[in-house]
């Protein structure tokens, strides 16, 4: 069993960053791909970023493509999402999700993921 902490949701003026933070408790970390994923109201929850097990590959969201950074620290069980020039569109709950035995790949299908985290708020204003 996983059980994943998100932090560093807040609200941010356009152009601005964040830095949200996924803890995760258990001794498996780094043998599971992670990912972020976002909803915004009224919307499907929506793929955003993933990062492999080892790290060593990640994936992105056309929408989010050069302004996001997935990133992990297996030694502090800690997943990292940077967002820099956010945008109004970009307001949405942010989910982190893991799955496990994740190996070398990553993955931008929800279904797959097998432990959720509650979520934390961004809201992006004009």
């Amino acid at each position: 069993q996983v059980q994943l902490v998100e932090s560093g949701g807040g609200l941010v003026q356009a152009g601005g960053s964040l830095r949200l933070s996924c803890a995760a408790s258990g001794r498996t970390f780094s043998s599971y791909a992670m990912g972020w994923f976002r909803q915004a109201p009224g919307k499907e929850r929506e793929f955003v970023a993933t990062i492999s097990a080892s790290g060593g590959r990640t994936n992105y969201a056309d929408s989010v493509k050069g302004r996001f950074t997935i990133s992990r620290d297996n030694a502090r069980n800690t997943v990292y999402l940077q967002m820099n020039s956010l945008k109004p569109e970009d307001t949405a709950v942010y989910y982190c999700a893991a799955k496990s035995l994740g190996g070398s790949g990553t993955y931008t299908y929800s279904y797959v993921y097998d432990y959720w985290g509650q979520g934390t708020q961004v809201t992006v204003s004009s």
